[in-house]
Order: C-alpha cells, then structure tokens, then sequence
C-alpha cells in the first residue's frame, strides 16, 4: 500500500532531519531487486545529500537474511563517518 499508493507529499521534497548536518540515513538496495526498483532509491538518494546510498550488485529484496549482508550492514552503521566531516 505505501509503494503503490497516493502520497500526499514527494520524496526528494522531505526535509533533512539533520540540520547541523551531524547525522544521516542510510539506504540499502538489491541492484536484483524486482519488488522496488534500484533506479527509484538512487534517484531518491542523489536528490537529497543527507542520504547514504549503498547498492549490492547481486542482491535481491532479502538480502538482509544473508549472514555476510547483514553484518556488512551492522559495520557500515558503526563505523560510519558523519556528513558534515
């Protein structure tokens, strides 16, 4: 319902809940994706700077259940720099 249904508002027009740029929001896509598409997220994530964008060329919607995906993620998360740095 949310990926298909009428929003009331654009996302690149949401604001950066950041606004000492000290933080940031990361996206994880599945290049193999076939429920959301690669292309929305990276297109979402060039407009709006604050938006850590990380594509995984062999990666479907699940990827997350894969044990080397998910601890990929998990050090990304620690050991991420802020924007503003």
């Amino acid at each position: 319902m949310s990926a298909f249904g009428k929003w009331e508002f654009g996302p690149t027009e949401i604001a950066n809940p950041f606004p000492d740029n000290n933080g940031s929001v990361h996206i994880w896509q599945g290049f193999e994706d076939r429920i959301i598409p690669y292309t929305l997220n990276r297109y979402i994530s060039h407009k709006l700077p604050w938006i850590l964008y990380h594509e995984l060329p062999h990666a479907g919607h699940l990827f997350l259940f894969k044990k080397n995906e998910c601890e990929s993620i998990i050090r990304a998360l620690l050991l991420s720099p802020d924007i503003s740095e």
